[in-house]
């Protein structure tokens, strides 16, 4: 990583603007293709001015079509081209799906590394800002699942900056997860320049020795704001921020785990098949003969994301979490 020492106070989504402003500027093959993403700078106003910095041939406005546009960003990206493709809603992606698990994933694998796809495709997901159907889904596990995708997913400013353009520059597709309730609600100081976080690597952001919490994107605040509560009764809580959730980092996992011997996974998806079974399963293969008492979940219940009213009953809260800290400490 780059060390700068000039830095700005910026917002989630600020940082990931001048990401992509960053690599468009440096390189000619990149480009921003999507639904409204040019003139109007995009839904969440993330490419806002960047059409008409770089031109219509490079921040491109498409039609309303989701296969259309990772379809045609697989073919440029096999062809030499950079694209960083949005789709405005991760619930948008279904009709894209196809074409992300049948082509992007597998054509290096197809082509016996004749070609790959360096393609981001950046996409907005979860609740807590009242939106309606299909706008608020958490499916990231959809794609973890995936072999041949890199699954992203920053929680604040520095490493969304930092991640969109180590994604940018992967030889490889990835899907770049952007929490839409912190798009304006969580601001950072951001080196200016280009740096670069490393995608597979997960990050410590509390340090405790009584409890593992593990979240990402959205739920690292509720984590921290859980652990804040907890350390109230003495109890101090070390809280993981994966960062990349494909591949995972799992010798953070670990060695949390083994320290506390104790832990909670949040996650605003849905509880089954959601990603905490997998870390679940991680933890078991790692370090379960270091473990105190069983791992709790606090996740999104098995139903869609309700509308306005429910929402916040549908969501993980620092209370549900500091519930199961309660539970694993006590057992």
């Amino acid at each position: 990583m780059t060390t700068l020492t000039k830095t700005s106070q910026l917002t989630l989504i600020q940082a990931i603007t001048d990401g992509m402003r960053i690599m468009l500027e440096e390189r000619e093959e990149v480009l921003v293709l999507g639904e409204d993403i040019g003139k109007n700078g995009g839904v969440f106003r993330a490419t806002d001015g960047l059409q008409e910095e770089f031109g219509e041939d490079r921040v491109i406005d498409t039609p309303l079509s989701e296969a259309g546009i990772i379809g045609s960003s697989i073919g440029m990206a096999m062809n030499g081209l950079l694209p960083i493709a949005e789709i405005q809603f991760l619930g948008f992606i279904y009709p894209a799906y196809e074409q992300i698990m049948t082509h992007a994933t597998r054509m290096r694998y197809r082509s016996k590394g004749a070609f790959t796809v360096p393609l981001v495709i950046r996409a907005p997901y979860g609740a807590g800002v009242r939106a309606p159907e299909i706008h608020s889904d958490s499916v990231e596990a959809l794609f973890t699942h995936m072999p041949g995708i890199k699954v992203v997913c920053p929680s604040n400013p520095y490493d969304a900056k930092g991640l969109l353009i180590s994604a940018v520059e992967d030889p490889d597709p990835v899907l770049f997860l952007e929490s839409l309730r912190s798009y304006r609600s969580v601001r950072g100081e951001v080196p200016e320049g280009k740096y670069t976080i490393e995608i597979g690597k997960g990050k410590k952001v509390r340090e405790g020795d009584d409890v593992t919490l593990i979240a990402w994107g959205a739920m690292i605040p509720v984590a921290m704001k859980a652990a804040e509560e907890a350390e109230k009764n003495r109890v101090q809580c070390d809280v993981i921020d994966l960062l990349t959730l494909y591949p995972i980092d799992k010798n953070i996992i670990a060695e949390s785990v083994q320290k506390t011997g104790r832990c909670v996974i949040v996650h605003e998806a849905h509880a089954t098949g959601g990603l905490g079974n997998d870390i679940v399963s991680i933890i078991n293969d790692t370090s379960f003969l270091s473990l105190k008492a069983p791992i709790r979940r606090v996740t999104g219940a098995d139903v869609h994301v309700p509308f306005f009213a429910l929402e916040d009953h549908y969501l993980p809260t620092p209370a549900r979490v500091k519930e199961a800290i309660d539970k694993v400490i006590n057992f």
